[in-house]
């Protein structure tokens, strides 16, 4: 069993796009949607959850005004200015500039402080017409992304190694933050997606450099390659000097963009499309270079 995760160094490149038309031709295989802080390869995948489970992302403080003396012990040792007196001169603790750290918890004399659990978030185990999907939703401004990518990631394999199934296809979140991070971790083969502007092309370059630090095999493919030709070719020069191997370079077309509002992928919405070829290739190419990867 192969884990590929598909990245991208920003949002907006076409990375879920492409991960669901690769979903269209990967035939058994487990998906994973990892960017858990804005999840959207559902929109496409229209699953069928059959079970849900919450995740606490961390936890903040709360003051019992019953039991607090509002001696200002927690306020002097908070270093996060998330305490402080209101108007009635009551301690109050701000959710918002709480970090959860739980020291006001510990110093307080009356034991009047507890630490509640953020549950502000999901996580869902689903069936699609593309195989098992696993997929969450965080909550508004929740923290902890990064563990929650290990654990769907984690429940993902163990569907695919329940129904044997060959591969499991990440959809990476975009940049290279926490969630990024735990999105690389373990996978076999990353395939980066990259769009030919300045700000695509940069945030490119600090994702590959990320990705170098966990030596795991990269692939790329230039997505909307012909909005500006002169920054595709530097892409393909840097590539080069990579030592990453371009898989294709995809034309922007309004047919993908229909296929998406349809709430298909472009091999369901026109099979015999260049970009449906060139997906089906680019399937093809990551999954042979896994074949000669040792287990």
């Amino acid at each position: 069993m192969k884990e590929i995760t598909v990245l991208s160094g920003k949002g907006g490149t076409g990375k879920t796009s492409i991960t669901a038309a690769l979903a269209s031709v990967a035939g058994k295989a487990v998906f994973c949607d990892n960017d858990v802080d804005a999840a959207d390869l559902h929109l496409i995948f229209q699953p069928d959850i059959q079970e849900v489970f919450p995740f606490s992302s961390g936890t903040k403080a709360s003051i019992n005004s019953m039991e607090c003396t509002n001696c200002g012990i927690c306020m002097d040792h908070c270093r996060f200015d998330a305490i402080d007196y209101n108007n009635e001169g009551t301690l109050v603790i701000d959710p918002y500039q709480c970090e959860g750290c739980r020291l006001c918890e510990r110093v307080c004399p009356e034991q009047a402080i507890s630490a509640l659990e953020n549950t502000n978030n999901q996580w869902f185990v689903s069936t699609s017409r593309f195989g098992d999907f696993v997929h969450a939703e965080m909550g508004p401004g929740e923290e902890n992304s990064g563990k929650l990518v290990s654990q769907i990631r984690k429940k993902a394999m163990e569907i695919a190694k329940s129904t044997q199934s060959e591969y499991i296809i990440n959809d990476g979140p975009p940049g290279i933050g926490c969630a990024t991070i735990s999105s690389i971790s373990g996978s076999n083969a990353v395939l980066v997606i990259i769009e030919p502007t300045i700000s695509g092309f940069n945030d490119a370059q600090r994702l590959v450099a990320l990705i170098r630090l966990f030596n795991i095999p990269t692939y790329a493919v230039i997505n909307k390659y012909d909005i500006n030709l002169t920054m595709t070719k530097n892409i393909e020069e840097y590539l080069i000097l990579e030592n990453i191997d371009l898989l294709a370079k995809i034309p922007f077309d309004v047919e993908m963009v229909k296929s998406m509002t349809l709430g298909k992928t472009i091999i369901e919405y026109n099979p015999a499309s260049i970009i449906s070829g060139q997906i089906q290739e680019i399937w093809n190419k990551v999954k042979v270079s896994q074949e000669v990867v040792p287990q």
